[in-house]
């Protein structure tokens, strides 16, 4: 099986997934995670939608996959996978079935035997690049997945309702990982999930969440709007990953496409007030441009690598937002106080 780039490298393997009929492709934005573990919960993350996924660790498959109703949404959201070696032996209590079984389950084509390491400093060198997987030839069309409503695509078509609690949540459900329902849905809250469209302003609600998502923000037009008619009536608002772009859009700044993106568990996170840095997970290739904020907003957290905005909030209003993922899963918990701080200040709602 071979991985075309759309500058003409090509890069061939072993085909560990799933097949890909003759004469078809499979398209999608090439992208790399540094991540040494959680390849379970990562590759069931939405926000991966759309997107062939290099894995920067050399060996991968080697623990197997878990029980599936544990992991972060119903199904492998990635189109492709791309690793320097796979472990077809695996070992560990938890795992019911292997990586390469999982994935051809799930008809997702993998490639072993590339030079990841190539592959990756070409990546960061001259940014993400559309990419196709097949086991014949490429089209000359390399399609983009960021021109798609991606989470149109993986956000629910129906309303799902959580707890019976006097706080009363909505949450824009934009692709969001299930760790992040686990995270709010505590006692003493009802968690109301709805599609990313879908207008809450008819429900009565104490705050709003958004979720995290893949792709172009500004495909999301309708949840804009609806976002901003809950700052209006001043709702508290909280936001993850594409969440902070979306409630930075409504806000009226702007997003722009990040040169490689932040995909990993190990991404360094500045708070802005008191300078400690956090290790975070992340999964994200676009950012908010924190010089078009308008006045009254701040930068909340920002990246220790390159600087780019991790996290905006108001000033005076209960909105604010942070580009890395609190929830981890996989990854650090170290954020986590984050939803302990927004539920706390909803008690006095």
């Amino acid at each position: 099986m071979k991985l075309y780039l759309e500058d003409g490298t090509v890069f061939e393997g072993k085909s560990v997934g799933a097949s890909i009929k003759s004469g078809k492709q499979v398209h999608g934005e090439v992208v790399f995670n540094t991540g040494m573990v959680g390849y379970p919960e990562g590759f069931t993350d939405p926000s991966y939608a759309g997107q062939i996924l290099v894995c920067t660790y050399p060996l991968i498959g080697n623990y197997g996959v878990p029980d599936l109703k544990t992991l972060e949404s119903e199904k492998v959201q990635i189109r492709g996978l791309i690793v320097s070696e796979y472990c077809e032996e695996y070992s560990h209590a938890n795992a019911k079935m292997s990586l390469g079984q999982w994935l051809k389950d799930s008809g997702i084509p993998a490639i072993s035997g590339i030079d990841t390491r190539a592959l990756t400093k070409k990546l960061r060198e001259r940014g993400v690049m559309l990419g196709q997987m097949s086991e014949g030839t490429a089209t000359k069309t390399f399609n983009d997945p960021n021109e798609e409503n991606l989470v149109a695509a993986v956000s629910p078509k129906k309303k799902k309702v959580y707890g019976d609690g006097a706080i009363k949540i909505i949450a824009l459900d934009c692709g969001m990982k299930e760790n992040i329902v686990r995270s709010l849905a505590r006692p003493g809250v009802t968690l109301i999930r709805v599609p990313w469209d879908y207008d809450f302003t008819t429900e009565k609600y104490d705050a709003l969440f958004i979720s995290n998502g893949p792709g172009d923000p500004t495909q999301c037009t309708s949840t804009i709007n609806h976002i901003q008619a809950a700052m209006h009536d001043s709702k508290p608002i909280l936001g993850i990953c594409l969440g902070n772009q979306l409630l930075a859009l409504a806000a009226g700044a702007f997003t722009y496409k990040l040169k490689y993106g932040h995909r990993a568990q190990n991404q360094p996170a500045i708070e802005s007030t008191t300078g400690r840095c956090y290790i975070t997970s992340q999964n994200h290739g676009f950012a908010v441009d924190t010089k078009t904020l308008p006045d009254g907003w701040e930068e909340w957290f920002s990246n220790a690598n390159d600087g780019s905005n991790e996290g905006i909030r108001h000033k005076s209003k209960p909105w604010r937002s942070v580009q890395f993922h609190p929830e981890a899963n996989p990854g650090p918990t170290d954020t986590a106080w984050i939803f302990d701080e927004f539920l706390k200040s909803l008690k006095t709602v």
